[in-house]
């Protein structure tokens, strides 16, 4: 990869991902701390650190967001960890509903519910959490190479406006990543991984706890040179926290980020090049080395504190972020964003009957220092505009769960979002692009959760959520698009789920009615326009199952073998409903049908085998009007792993075997022609091997 051009903030992130990493050993001297146990006769007692306050366990998180009358789901490390995990889409593939696809080195193209088909460089349409605090910039954009899929103990997905828990108002939900404590983390835990297209990472954990203090940090670097020319990558990552305990009912946690990536941009092409000559670049996006470097500094605190029947947690954050993007400009932006929040849960006695009560609010803002230069192969040219964008939100929200019986929950909910949007321009030329906009919506919801058994809910819910175009839907000097209206949804839904020994489910169908949903359109070279379309529906069905139908074969040390299957089946219908332009036509950018399974065997020795498919048996379209398609595809896979000792393991992860040129994701168009260039094709076959040890 070619060097970095002006990037002023790079030395101090080395420098602090360095001490981050650095830290690791003092949170082993801290462990190492620890007073022997006091003997008595006849026996030793170790006291054991109660868990956090501020973090709660795998557990107790799905136990909590099972009172949730509606699509929800917990993903422990447990299910993406014992793989290869390159990118977000591995740990996000088995939940229904998502729709993850890949588009060059650690980047993808992400989709809840049809939320963000069409985005311009960031993501939208899903609020990103880390820990219950936000991960998205102040006006509702994100950036997913941020994320560490290492980094995170369990991972929460709050479909449509099932996050309310957060205040997240989006169609697609919201996402919450959740790192160990130092009471549940390894005082050692590593991984180094190998694979195909010079896949190279490697990744260190450091946990403990002593006396009221814990702690937990983790850093990883990986570098990648990419399936096609132009693609290499490299990111180094790093992330921690620290809790203190004031009392048994108080606790305060701090946590930092840091993140520094490079990553080169090969290029949409053609969808006879995708499917026949992969791997070339576009000769635009080499000649104007076209990149996407992203570097941030996040801190943050939360403080919990737990009464009798009630929970209290506030804290606050900061973001400064600073990316460097030659495309068909030269982009330039730093970030600086603060917020504040609040929020308590209680349960109580109403009318004798139980109530939870769930309130809160969020307060959160930031400025864009935005810089356009010219790209004059890949370098900073000329200065071709200035601006600085300011964001305001504020976010106050309301939940109750009343107890009609004991086994039947009503719950009902309300959010009231203020959203203002400010440009100034400070470039000195003819063309005054400043201008503002301010956004203000009311949502409600009804829902019902019913427990149907000590193993399984059946729930239904009627919400309505909005949204406020980020700067990417902005534009001022054009007076159609400087009007962007806020983007609004009504979606009704209904669904189960349910836990037993050797069968998972989970289950739900939905229909949301959206008015002016925000659309991107591509212009090539990198460019973009974006509207408001009229009225679209987005419907379907989300269905998962985990099952043993054979166990028992084999037994050792009391244990049995189990052959598992494991599916996560996705129906889309996204349309026009009406609209003057496209009629009824589909929503182009997401297949119909998506089916991602696996079958293992799970030895009681600790050894596991199975192959796994993903499948799209229906291309989909890339354009509003309807007239050009991606071509279906099928990927077969195979991952084994043994756990040789407690403390070491192994995997092997084979994907694509067949070696099947497939259009892994598109962008979108108004009107496409056989010769645009909106798709990016999928990775040759690859095979990964990794080695995970822990102390």
């Amino acid at each position: 990869m070619r060097e970095r051009k002006s990037l002023a903030a790079r030395p101090a992130a080395r420098t602090l991902l360095c001490a981050a990493l650095l830290a690791s050993t003092a949170t082993a001297a801290l462990a190492q701390t620890t007073e022997a146990p006091v003997k008595l006769d006849p026996v030793s007692v170790t006291a054991k650190p109660e868990p956090s306050l501020t973090v709660p366990s795998t557990g107790e998180a799905r136990r909590q967001i099972e009172q949730t009358p509606g699509a929800v789901e917990v993903i422990s490390d447990e299910v993406w960890k014992d793989g290869a995990s390159t990118t977000f889409k591995d740990v996000l593939d088995y939940v229904p509903g998502v729709f993850v696809q890949p588009k060059w080195g650690e980047d993808s193209r992400f989709s809840i519910r049809g939320s963000g088909l069409s985005r311009n460089f960031h993501l939208r349409g899903v609020q990103l959490y880390q820990d219950g605090v936000p991960m998205s910039v102040s006006d509702g954009s994100a950036d997913f190479q941020e994320i560490d899929p290492t980094a995170y103990r369990y991972v929460e997905v709050y479909k449509g406006a099932n996050g309310l828990k957060y205040g997240a108002n989006s169609l697609g939900g919201a996402v919450n990543f959740v790192t160990p404590s130092g009471h549940d983390a390894h005082l050692l835990e590593g991984r180094t991984d190998i694979g195909s297209f010079g896949f190279r990472r490697l990744q260190l954990s450091s946990g403990a706890a002593e006396g009221n203090v814990d702690g937990f940090i983790t850093g990883s670097y990986l570098t990648n040179d990419g399936f096609r020319d132009h693609s290499e990558g490299e990111s180094k990552r790093a992330s921690g926290n620290v809790g203190i305990r004031i009392s048994d009912a108080v606790e305060t946690r701090f946590y930092l980020n840091l993140t520094d990536i490079e990553q080169e941009i090969p290029g949409s092409v053609s969808k006879a090049t995708a499917l026949n000559d992969p791997e070339p670049a576009t000769a635009n996006n080499i000649a104007r080395d076209y990149q996407r470097n992203i570097e941030s500094v996040r801190i943050a605190n939360k403080t919990t504190i737990q009464l009798d029947g009630a929970t209290a947690e506030f804290g606050g954050y900061a973001i400064n972020k600073h990316l460097i993007h030659p495309i068909f400009q030269y982009l330039d932006y730093t970030y600086n964003d603060f917020g504040a929040f609040a929020r308590t849960t209680s349960e109580h006695t109403l009318f004798d009957h139980g109530n939870q009560v769930t309130a809160g609010i969020t307060a959160f803002g930031g400025w864009v220092d935005n810089r356009q230069y010219v790209n004059s192969g890949g370098s900073k040219g000329a200065l071709l505009s200035g601006s600085e964008d300011r964001s305001f939100n504020l976010i106050g929200y309301a939940e109750n769960g009343f107890n009609l019986r004991p086994d039947l929950t009503l719950v009902t909910g309300i959010q009231l979002v203020h959203a203002v949007r400010e440009r100034e321009d400070e470039f000195a030329d003819a063309t005054d692009t400043s201008g503002d906009n301010d956004y203000t919506f009311l949502n409600p919801k009804l829902g019902l959760l019913w427990q149907a058994g000590p193993e399984w809910q059946v729930f239904g819910n009627l919400s309505r959520s909005g949204e406020a175009p980020t700067f990417g839907e902005l534009n001022f000097t054009n007076a159609a698009l400087s009007d962007t209206d806020a983007q609004y949804a009504t979606t009704l839904e209904i669904g189960t789920r349910g836990v037993r020994e050797d069968l998972t489910w989970d289950f739900a169908i939905y229909r949301a009615h959206i008015e002016n949903e925000f659309q991107y359109f591509d212009l090539g070279g990198g460019q973009y326009s974006v509207t408001n379309a009229d009225k679209t529906i987005h419907q379907g069905v989300e269905a998962a199952l985990g099952w043993a139908p054979v166990k028992g074969l084999f037994t050792a040390s009391n244990a049995e073998d189990k052959l598992w299957i494991n599916t996560a089946y996705t129906f889309s219908d996204f349309r026009f409903d009406g609209d003057s332009a496209w009629g009824d036509n589909e929503l182009p950018g997401a297949p119909r049908h998506f089916l991602r399974a696996e079958l293992l065997y799970k030895s009681p020795l600790g050894f596991y085998a199975g192959p796994n498919v993903e499948w799209v048996p229906e291309a989909y379209y890339v354009d509003n009007a309807n007239t050009q398609k991606t071509e279906d595809y099928a990927l077969l896979g195979f991952r084994a792993g043994y756990d040789i000792t407690e403390n070491f393991s192994f995997f092997v992860d084979a994907r694509n075997l067949t070696d099947e040129k497939y259009i892994a994701s598109a962008s979108v168009a108004a009107v496409a022609t056989s010769s645009s260039a909106l798709y990016e094709p999928g990775i040759g076959r690859s095979v990964y091997a990794g080695l995970r040890f822990r102390w």
